[in-house]
């Protein structure tokens, strides 16, 4: 039915889980995460219980296989049952029935396990090797582990649903609220492009909020930089309206109106969006916003 990987960035300390199926909704399921305290996945006749329950033993102190013990043993459908646990320092515990449908096992590895069930192969170990091999972020790393599985052959009925959790591996009282990245594709053809499209633009907001944080310290050319940048991850119009925004309170006029020119069908809107905008929005810069509209 699916495939997942929980990994750990030991550089950083982030948690992480990544999960494709050809189940509807599988991103809303599967991955469970808390920031310093660990990630969990729980499929095939999936539990929810697995990642609410398992994610409070292993605040309270719990290793991961003794968590996954304690909800496993009441369990009367546990040969049904795949589950993975992982904790902040990388340990893991992990679970698959007897009664999963082939291919089904799982395997783990320093700071990674995965696991899966209804596969074409036995994709796990090449999950594993391509976490391992990847380079960049946590989350692109588990990317190129799910896009390994799938080149093994995948969930044997296709592919309809994804997901992507990664938290901090700093403990935070407020857990719901602190996701790194929390990404979900519920159904599409192609979920592991969409998911990677939404991760891409998740990265570009990210570089966008740094600039607009960056211009209000005074580095306009740092700003504008940012934006550049988080525009090549993702072309987005509420990016680019923030650069000419920027480029405007710069003194750069012409490039501010270059830049709502390339907004294309969405200029109008947010022309209208800037024409709204008053000196509470915008403390530093307004007259200059408004000569973009002269």
């Amino acid at each position: 039915m699916t495939y997942s990987i929980l990994g750990r960035d030991p550089e950083t300390g982030e948690l992480g889980v990544a999960v494709q199926s050809q189940a509807f909704n599988t991103g809303a399921a599967v991955p469970w995460a808390r920031p310093g305290v660990g990630v969990v996945a729980t499929q095939s006749f999936t539990d929810r219980r697995y990642g609410f329950r398992g994610l409070e033993l292993l605040a309270a102190g719990a290793t991961p296989e003794a968590a996954l013990d304690e909800l496993r043993g009441p369990d009367e459908l546990a040969g049904f049952r795949q589950v993975a646990f992982m904790d902040a320092t990388g340990e893991t515990a992990q679970w698959t029935g007897g009664d999963c449908i082939p291919h089904a096992g799982n395997a783990a590895g320093e700071n990674w396990c995965a696991q899966g069930n209804m596969l074409a192969a036995d994709a796990w170990i090449a999950m594993g090797e391509a976490f391992t091999a990847a380079t960049g972020s946590l989350a692109q790393r588990l990317m190129a582990a799910l896009d390994a599985a799938e080149a093994e052959g995948g969930d044997v009925r296709g592919m309809q649903g994804a997901g992507l959790l990664v938290v901090s591996g700093e403990r935070d009282d407020l857990a719901d609220t602190t996701f790194v990245h929390d990404l979900r594709v519920d159904d599409h053809p192609e979920p592991l492009r969409e998911l990677r499209r939404l991760l891409d633009l998740r990265r570009a907001f990210g570089l966008s909020n740094e600039a607009q944080e960056v211009a209000k310290a005074g580095d306009g050319q740092r700003a504008v930089a940012l934006f550049h940048q988080a525009l090549a991850l993702s072309d987005d119009a509420q990016i680019r309206w923030n650069l000419a925004l920027a480029l405007a309170i710069g003194g750069q006029l012409d490039a501010a109106r270059a830049e709502l020119d390339r907004l294309g069908p969405h200029r109008d809107a947010f022309v209208e969006t800037t024409r709204r905008l008053g000196p509470a929005h915008l403390e530093h810069g307004y007259d200059a916003v408004q000569q973009l509209l002269a």
